[in-house]
């Protein structure tokens, strides 16, 4: 009896003490060649992998990263010149592989985009992004729209969706096209940049 309380006591101490253990990398050429693994500070349990491809013109940009994270959620989502997917895990070292590459292939879905001048660009989902999103920011007496395709997860996630400091009217619909073709002002990009961030990092 004493032998079985013991066994299960250090069994208790040594999961208890277990710290995730993730890749880490900030890739500005898409591919984390130089990861390394690190053990995750005490309240994060999840690793996460996100890529954002930036488009404007004929500048393109990748960004990878990879780290631990308190909490995250997978996800896609396509602003038009701005393509974000992030994956996440929570077993050890579970983010060794870049992002999911079926993210990129079409999935019949298109919505509106905006291009800081109109929002009337229509952009084709892929993997998962089968709703389409819109999302305003009034700032200064400006209104500031931005629309694309995200995940269903994304939309599911009130808390996250409707807490995004400083922007208002947050909404996703199903349906192609369904997110409407509307005006927009400047600091499109910055918008684009806030959800982004805002997403990834909560």
């Amino acid at each position: 009896m004493d032998l079985q309380i013991s066994v299960f006591l250090l069994f208790i101490l040594f999961t208890a003490g277990h710290s995730l253990s993730c890749y880490e990398c900030l890739s500005l050429t898409g591919s984390c060649a130089d990861q390394k693994l690190k053990t995750c500070p005490i309240g994060s349990s999840h690793c996460v992998t996100s890529t954002a491809v930036v488009k404007v013109g004929d500048i393109r940009s990748k960004v990878t990263n990879k780290d631990c994270a308190p909490a995250c959620q997978s996800l896609s989502l396509n602003f038009g010149i701005v393509k974000t997917t992030a994956s996440c895990c929570n077993t050890d070292q579970c983010n060794l592989q870049d992002a999911d590459p079926s993210s990129n292939v079409p999935n019949g879905n298109k919505c509106f985009s905006c291009d800081g001048q109109s929002c009337s660009n229509i952009v084709s989902c892929s993997g998962t992004e089968d709703r389409c999103v819109k999302a305003t920011e009034t700032s200064g007496g400006r209104s500031t729209v931005v629309k694309g395709c995200v995940s269903k997860s994304l939309c599911n996630d009130t808390t996250s969706v409707h807490n995004v400091p400083n922007v208002q009217d947050i909404s996703c619909c199903e349906g192609n096209l369904c997110n409407g073709a509307q005006s927009v002002s400047q600091s499109f990009l910055f918008l684009c940049c806030s959800l982004l961030s805002y997403f990834l990092l909560h």
